[in-house]
């Protein structure tokens, strides 16, 4: 393919649900959020999923998730009783050990493993009291692969019931650029399609897809229980130079290799077909199928060779031949007429394949082996370590043998060894009724090779992950990271080697730019890293034995603990001691905690940015304002401070910033300063109808002010965003209206409103401002027949320059002194607070939330002047 097509499919294979025992009615769902952020291909989601019991005694409720094959957990919590229980990564003997002696003493415990190579389920549950809540939150980490041009990342919603606060939000952040950006899959189409807003600005774009309780149950695959499919992002990456895309930050390194423009080489390919009895039925026909459209895409300048096998071999041919209409008809009528028969030869098969490709050497040609075959061998030689020897000394690392299992009861381990050591990959083939599409599908993957014998250099590069690769096909993409000797950027300099046709290329463009990313960037590089080797070194650990075997396997281990990584040598433990809380009346009988099993692998943590939840509430009745909330919602857990009487409530979302209800006094507004430990947010007053600096972000030239009303329903009566030199925008309950340059132009509807990489969308209730790496929600309330402005920040911007209200970093103190006052120590100095309350305004239905009150100077730790504006 001559660009780069990125799938982002946040996909059906990442199941996310939340159940429990036997009724959907005894627990509500009152918020479901999935954020992704994918940045230079690394993909973190954090899933959150907020559930309340609505009984009068207690329930078990369940948390599962299915994720793709190539994600680490990274993260597991769960918030109940006013604590967190985070989940611990540990060797999976240990972490079978601990789970094993909770549970022999009354403990719930979840256990979440990868079985074989894979991690396909997670799956935990825990007791709620009647008319309590918990919130879980998972996170997990990929690296997504380009494939067909595509890289993938997909979503699969299924909460089980209707949610009334269901968001994803995903955020993708390309330095190379996003050529364009497109939604697709079962969750775009008909009802579900206006739920869905996407934007694209340069290098960045967002989908943000907020669905109706009604839209939940109306959609293809909807219905009373709520949402069940997927949502597709596709977005292709410019492709500037010809070494790549090479990113350094703090000694370490990544390398995007995807070049375009190459000549394809001629390939050869010998097709081994497994025809025993266990293929007959519908595999044989979608076999039959998938190998004809396959010989229809085969080049004039391609030679083929197909032979099929039971426990005897057929060959159509005995050597290669051209691909051209004459040998193609003729290929065609042979696979149309192949018929499941007896027992399996595998040896014989592909000893056979590898001696035709060896008997046809070809000058500037790359040649390749693909097996098809559904079982184990049954006939001939049937030991599997005598079958991966023969073949790997028959090849002996010529060209790469890929491998397709069919079905499930193949042996998936022995080909996927078999591929590994003879340079290839294995696949699971589904028998599904697009199992003939999955066989093309693969074969397109490899159908173009570009460049052969690859060999990525890094003069002054150290603990390189894999650095050669026999073959590099269109669509595909080489992935190299390490570290910097000495973190020394200047003697690093990386080069690529390879063949194409029949000549020797090197890739060392000296205008490439090798981007320094900066101290907010050091983990998420350190993090590919360390991704990238762990898979590898499960890879490598397959093909070892002996101490080298053991050698791999502990550096694997030792890294996937270190960075908190479920992999197939670790497993994470939840642990909840029962009886801690008197409201907890009984455990109900366990409805049993699985383990993962197969059909998925590898993926890291998000970039939590540490921000505060600071939230203007109005104080003395008057409404509440502005607030913070991550981009990932996991943090905004401060709704579990409610009261167990509010959680029947079907307005609850995220709760996380206070307005105080008294009677009549001065004017004022409440804001509430969230901190990052569940403690009590800290809150203070503003005074009069001040001009508020709620944002300024220098670097990207971005303002945010806000003018505080001045009647009894408190809020905002006008915020005006500042963008570049010439745009302006102002906001108010009714209207936005927007100045660029000399063009003036006002916006009642629910349009979106794009003006250079800023965009505005409003959609009943809320406004969705994004600019660059910043996104604010502008919340419109009402009391009384009175509207008023309330902005979140629902993301952070990375500079560590930017100021204003709403980008306050979290509060952090310690209690010193309870009697005869309570006092707060921050940063030494103790201050004397009282307690007092808010309404949070962050959310639909605003619940009362708790307050340490004290000036506002104590809780800014500097004057209020220097956030007051003169003019918006």
């Amino acid at each position: 393919m001559e660009r780069a097509v990125v799938q982002v499919t946040l996909f059906g294979l990442l199941l996310v649900l939340a159940s429990t025992l036997p009724n959907k009615d005894d627990w509500n769902i009152y918020s479901f959020h999935i954020n992704s952020t994918v940045t230079s291909r690394y993909a973190t989601t954090v899933i959150t999923s907020r559930v309340a019991n609505r009984m009068d005694d207690s329930k078990e409720i369940e948390f599962q998730v299915r994720i793709p094959k190539n994600a680490f957990i990274s993260k597991f919590r769960m918030f109940i009783d006013d604590q967190w229980y985070d989940g611990v990564v540990k060797g999976k003997e240990k972490a079978q050990q601990q789970y094993t002696e909770a549970v022999s003493h009354g403990q719930s415990a979840g256990l979440v493993s990868s079985v074989g190579r894979t991690l396909e389920e997670f799956k935990t549950s825990v007791t709620v009291a009647a008319h309590k809540k918990v919130t879980f939150e998972l996170t997990y980490e990929e690296l997504l692969k380009r494939k067909l041009g595509k890289y993938e990342l997909q979503i699969h919603a299924r909460p089980m019931q209707p949610v009334k606060d269901l968001k994803v939000d995903v955020y993708i952040n390309e330095k190379a650029g996003i050529n364009f950006i497109e939604v697709k899959g079962g969750l775009s189409t008909k009802a579900l399609a206006n739920a869905i807003t996407r934007t694209h600005a340069d290098k960045q774009a967002w989908v943000y897809f907020y669905p109706t309780e009604d839209q939940q149950k109306t959609c293809d695959g909807c219905g009373e229980q709520g949402m069940n499919g997927d949502l597709v992002i596709v977005y292709d990456v410019n492709r500037d130079t010809s070494l790549g895309d090479i990113k350094t930050s703090a000694g370490y390194f990544v390398h995007h290799f995807a070049p375009s423009s190459l000549s394809r080489i001629p390939k050869n390919v010998v097709f081994v077909i497994d025809q025993s009895g266990s293929m007959s039925g519908r595999k044989m026909q979608q076999t039959r199928i998938a190998l004809i459209h396959i010989l229809n895409d085969l080049a004039e300048d391609d030679h083929f060779g197909l032979i099929t096998f039971d426990s005897n071999i057929f060959h159509w041919k005995r050597e290669l031949v051209q691909a051209n209409k004459k040998n193609l008809e003729s290929a065609k009528t042979f696979a149309q007429n192949i018929q499941a028969r007896t027992t399996t030869d595998i040896n014989a098969a592909v000893l056979e394949g590898a001696r035709m490709l060896n008997a046809h050497p070809r000058e500037g040609s790359a040649s390749i082996v693909i097996l098809l075959t559904d079982g184990d061998p049954t006939s001939g030689e049937t030991n599997l370590e005598r079958i991966q020897s023969n073949v790997r000394r028959d090849i002996a690392d010529k060209f790469p043998l890929y491998c397709l299992g069919f079905g499930h009861d193949v042996n998936f381990e022995f080909l996927e060894k078999m591929s590994l050591q003879n340079n290839g990959v294995a696949r699971r083939i589904y028998e599904h009724s697009d199992a003939d599409l999955q066989l093309k599908g693969f074969y397109d993957e490899v159908a173009t090779p570009l460049l052969t014998d690859v060999t990525m250099i890094y003069n002054g590069g150290t603990n390189l992950t894999q650095t050669n690769f026999s073959q590099y096909y269109n669509g595909s993409e080489i992935v190299v990271a390490g570290q910097i000797t000495d973190n020394d950027i200047e003697t690093f300099t990386p080069q690529v080697v390879a063949i194409s046709r029949d000549r020797k290329v090197t890739f060392s463009d000296t205008n490439a730019t090798m981007e320094y990313t900066g101290t907010d960037f050091d983990s998420h590089i350190q993090r590919v890293w360390a991704y990238l080797t762990v898979k590898q070194l499960l890879e490598k650990e397959l093909l070892l034995s002996g101490p080298e075997k053991e050698n791999v396997k502990k550096e694997a281990l030792e890294l996937s603990l270190k960075y908190s990584f479920v992999t197939p040598l670790t497993s994470m433990v939840v642990t909840k001691p029962l009886g801690e809380k008197t409201d907890v009346l009984h455990k109900p009988k366990e409805g049993g905690t699985t383990q993962g099993h197969s059909t998925g692998v590898p993926f890291p943590p998000p970039v939590q940015p540490s921000w505060a939840s600071i939230i203007p509430a109005f104080h003395n009745g008057l409404q509440g304002m502005p607030g913070i909330s991550r981009f990932t919602d996991a943090y905004d857990v401060f709704d579990d401070f409610v009261g167990a009487d509010d959680v029947d409530s079907d307005d609850y979302e995220d709760a996380m910033i206070v307005p105080d209800k008294t009677t009549n006094v001065p004017l004022s507004h409440r804001f509430l300063l969230k901190t990052e430990n569940l403690s009590l947010p800290l809150c203070f007053d503003v005074t009069g109808d001040v001009r508020l600096k709620l944002l300024h972000h220098p670097n990207r030239e971005l303002s945010v002010n806000g003018e505080l009303d001045t009647v009894t329903n408190g809020g905002f009566r006008r915020i005006v965003i500042h963008f570049k030199t010439d745009l302006y925008v102002e906001v108010d309950t009714n209207v936005i209206t927007v100045r660029e340059g000399q063009t003036l132009t006002r916006h009642t509807g629910q349009d979106l409103i794009t003006a250079g990489s800023l965009t505005v969308i409003r959609r009943n209730k809320e406004i969705d401002v994004a600019a660059g790496d910043t996104r604010m929600v502008i919340y419109i309330h009402e009391k009384d027949g009175v509207g008023f402005l309330w902005p979140v920040l629902r993301q952070q911007p990375l500079d560590n320059n930017v100021t204003g209200i709403i980008a306050l970093k979290p509060a952090v103190y310690e209690e010193v002194q309870q009697t005869p006052s309570t006092k707060l120590k921050i940063k030494d100095q103790e201050i004397d607070v009282t307690r007092s309350n808010a309404f949070d305004y962050s959310i639909v239905s605003p619940p009362t939330l708790d307050c340490w009150l004290m000036s506002v100077e104590s809780v800014l730790q500097r004057h209020l002047d220097d956030f007051i504006v003169t003019q918006l």
